[in-house]
This record gives structure tokens, C-alpha cells and sequence, in this order.
């Protein structure tokens, strides 16, 4: 299932791609799945340099059938605790308002919090103007984030993947509001070529051409007190291929990303530009991971700035 393009991005993020072996038609196969992922975000182009930290420890697996002529389909699911310093994960796009925006755009929102809502409004306004309440990294508190992905392979060159990504915060803590997030995302990955390029089997620069990939990623998301963040669409290009003797698998990607905000921000539809960049490494039953994203915007709006977002992360995943 796409082993250079699809598998490789999903495994820097703690998951799997499924079967490794082609399924015959009727054939099953199940694996459990244990990840451990260290990772911090970094908000560059906002105000006070919001930050989190986290260590997630995701536990799950991946169901995949074989439906003849090389078609598979697979479900994985998977969940696990989320120990968090600073600020919890959130949907791409976030704008922290300052009060008097807060009661702008969101007036409705402030009543239905009533005074414990400004309050912690006057608390984010006292820490950006001071030491930023985003630079305030001690150890919060855990919270719980799962994951359910279903995906259908016709062919080794082409995927659809539906997913659902759950993020419970389990109490009141600054920004973060106690319930469930929600990300919603479909996904499209068409490879060009085989895939099937490995630089310590003799392949030589002429067959990057292999490991070429185009992807359409579409998310949606809606924060803990069920207000509505935004949706982004990423259309990306990229390349992976591996080298040292089969065991090191690399990816990169880039492309253009057309970001929807919320009502409540009260900003314009922008695009940026987004990419990602991911190493793999495996190591019998393990595989060794590290990730980087990065988007930049060149919007200068209200609670929103031009500059970098940056998320990296490194863990181990467990395939049994």
C-alpha cells in the first residue's frame, strides 16, 4: 500500500500502513500496534510564541482484507494518554483573541462562558503583554487522543483514506477548554511511479522519478466547547525513496494550503504554504520515526502574523 508515500507519512505520526505483504482476495491479516511519540509545536508567527509539548503513547492496530486484484482495505484504531506541557494539540489555524477581539467576534461565545471565560481572557491579555503565557511549558496535565482511519487501496499506486481524529482535554487549564476535539480529514495519495526505489540496491538519481506522489488532503475541525476552527485543503507533491541497504526509508513533501477559518475569527480565506519532512528507520519489530512540518503564512491580521508554525516530533512504533 503505497510503501514510500502513504505508509512512510503515516508511520511519523505514530500509525501504520497496513498489511506489508499483498492479500490475496479473502485473506486477513491483523496487527497490534504500540507507539510512543515525543513532539512539540511551535507558533512563531503569533503573538507570545504559543508552544506545546507532548509524549502520546497511542495503543491499537490495523485490520486489512484482501479484495482481489490487488485491492485492500484496512481500518485502524487506535487510542492512548497524552502528557502535556504548555498548550494542548489544537486545528491548524487557531487564532488566540485578545479580549476586546474575543468580544467582537465572539460575543455570544463570551456569554455562554459567562465571567470564568473572562476571566481567563484577562489572564491570556496579562501574559501576552508580560511573559507569555505560551512560554509557561511546565507539565499541565494528561490528556487523551485516539485515532480511527479507514482506507481503500484499488491499486499499490492508489489510496482513499477517511479519518477521525479524537482529542479529549480532561480539564479547564488556560486557553484549553475540558471535552472533546474534532478532526475530520479525507485523503487522496496517487503514486506516479512504482515506488520502488532504493539507493543501496543500485538505483541511481534518474529513478528519484519512481518515488515521485501527488496527494489532496482535506480537514476539518472544531474545538472542546464545539466551536467550528476552520478546514484547510493541502494538494502536495512528493518524494520518497530509501537508502542504506533497505533500512532507512526518507519522504518530503510541499504544496500550497487553502485555509477556511472559523467564523469567529473574523479573517479572510488565505493559502500558505505547507510541507513535511520524514525519516523512518526499522529496527526488527520496531521503526524508528522522526517528522517535520512546517507552514508559513503571509497573512498580518489580527491575531494572526506572518511567519513559520512548526511541528516536529521522534518516537518509536511497535508492529507485532
Amino acid at each position: 500500500m503505497l510503501p514510500l508515500a502513504a505508509p512512510t507519512v503515516a508511520l511519523a505520526h505514530g500509525s501504520h500502513g497496513g498489511a506489508e505483504t499483498e492479500l490475496e482476495a479473502g485473506e486477513f491479516d491483523f496487527s497490534p500496534i504500540i507507539s510512543i511519540e515525543g513532539h512539540g509545536g511551535f507558533d512563531t508567527n503569533l503573538d507570545g510564541d504559543p508552544r506545546h509539548y507532548a509524549i502520546d503513547g497511542m495503543f491499537g492496530g490495523v485490520f486489512s482484507w484482501g479484495l482481489g486484484q490487488g485491492a485492500t482495505l484496512s481500518v485502524e484504531a487506535s487510542v492512548g494518554p497524552a502528557l502535556v506541557w504548555g498548550e494542548a494539540e489544537h486545528f491548524y489555524g487557531k487564532v488566540h483573541l485578545d479580549d476586546h477581539d474575543s468580544h467582537d467576534h465572539d460575543s455570544e461565545d463570551d456569554d455562554e462562558h459567562g465571567n470564568e471565560d473572562h476571566d481567563s481572557h484577562e489572564d491570556h491579555d496579562h501574559n501576552d503583554h508580560g511573559h507569555a503565557h505560551a512560554h509557561d511549558t511546565d507539565y499541565k496535565r494528561t490528556d487523551f487522543k485516539g485515532l480511527l482511519k479507514v482506507r481503500y487501496a484499488p491499486t499499490d499506486r492508489f489510496d482513499i483514506a477517511l479519518s477521525w481524529n479524537p482529542y479529549y482535554v480532561t480539564k479547564n487549564q488556560g486557553d484549553d477548554i475540558e471535552g472533546l476535539k474534532n478532526e475530520l480529514g479525507a485523503k487522496v495519495t496517487w503514486a506516479l511511479g512504482d515506488g520502488d526505489v532504493n539507493f543501496g540496491l543500485g538505483d541511481g538519481i534518474e529513478d528519484l522519478v519512481d518515488g515521485v506522489y501527488l496527494s489532496v488532503d482535506h480537514r476539518q475541525g472544531w474545538e472542546s466547547d464545539g466551536m467550528y476552527v476552520g478546514n484547510y485543503t493541502d494538494p502536495r507533491v512528493g518524494l520518497g525513496f530509501k537508502f542504506g541497504g533497505d533500512e532507512i526509508s526518507f519522504n518530503i513533501e510541499a504544496g500550497p494550503r487553502f485555509y477556511v477559518p472559523g467564523s469567529y475569527a473574523g479573517l479572510d480565506q488565505r493559502t500558505d504554504l505547507a510541507g513535511e519532512i520524514g525519516l523512518s528507520v526499522p529496527v526488527g519489530d520496531a521503526n524508528l520515526f522522526m517528522h517535520w512540518q512546517h507552514v508559513y503564512s503571509w497573512e498580518n491580521a489580527p491575531g494572526w502574523g506572518e511567519g513559520w508554525q512548526h511541528h516536529v516530533g521522534t518516537g518509536v512504533s511497535f508492529s507485532f
